[in-house]
């Protein structure tokens, strides 16, 4: 009997599929915002594609394929 396929629970939280199957992330912004220009700060607040293999692979991780 096989087992039942896990959620990446790390991986949820960090990516989201959209409806129409592409997967978005948001950037880290933690810590040592002050050395970074505000063009900078806007810029990763922004949520971003994953393309390719890497968005496959994330897609598996949370179990959508």
């Amino acid at each position: 009997m096989a087992n039942k396929q896990r959620t990446n629970k790390s991986a949820s939280k960090r990516f989201k599929v959209t409806p129409t199957g592409k997967v978005t992330h948001r950037s880290p912004l933690r810590h040592l915002k002050a050395n970074k220009s505000k063009r900078q700060l806007r810029s990763l607040k922004v949520t971003k594609e994953i393309p390719g293999l890497m968005g496959k692979k994330i897609k598996q991780m949370l179990g959508k394929m």
